[in-house]
């Protein structure tokens, strides 16, 4: 893990690794978030930096627009041009990329990946640590797994268990 923060400038500054984050909570630092894609690093670094008792913040690109009564979970990053309809729950450590757009009454599990230029129809289920990849469209009222990979531009239109890599139009399991 590489620590990255303002530190008092508008230039990102490294602070180090794991090995820093005593020293960063000691010194005031108190709240922090992670925004790379590895679902399961993020989960796992969240529980981390928790247990030494830091809070997560959740970043919302102000060009982002969210319905009213979306639940967005601590940590999670929703970037510009993302779209959260009404009734939409979102874990914690979700991103919701570029683009994508997450429509009414969908629920998001903790360290999903929404990649950019996804579309999610009504009521869609995506489990913990999903990944979907780029320009997928997803039908609605559609299940997808826990731990799941699927494929970028894929059109799933069927429900998609745990732990698989699916792919394609329509999106099939192609390996565990």
């Amino acid at each position: 893990m590489r620590i990255v923060g303002a530190g008092g400038s508008a230039e990102p500054r490294s602070w180090g690794g794991q090995e820093q984050l005593d020293k960063l909570l000691q010194s005031g630092v108190g709240k922090i978030i992670f925004a790379f894609g590895d679902s399961e690093g993020r989960l796992r670094l969240s529980r981390l930096v928790r247990q030494k008792g830091f809070s997560l913040v959740t970043a919302i690109h102000p060009q982002a627009i969210i319905a009213n009564d979306a639940i967005i979970g601590s940590g999670s990053v929703i970037v510009a041009g993302a779209v959260i309809n009404p009734g939409v729950k979102l874990g914690e450590n979700v991103i919701v990329n570029t683009c994508a757009s997450v429509d009414h009454e969908c629920v998001i599990e903790d360290g999903a990946h929404i990649c950019p230029g996804v579309h999610l129809g009504g009521k869609v289920s995506v489990g913990r640590a999903t990944w979907i990849g780029i320009g997928t469209t997803v039908k609605e009222r559609v299940t997808i797994g826990a731990g799941t990979l699927i494929g970028a531009g894929s059109v799933v239109v069927d429900d998609i268990p745990d732990n698989v890599v699916a792919y394609g139009a329509p999106a099939r399991v192609v390996r565990p």
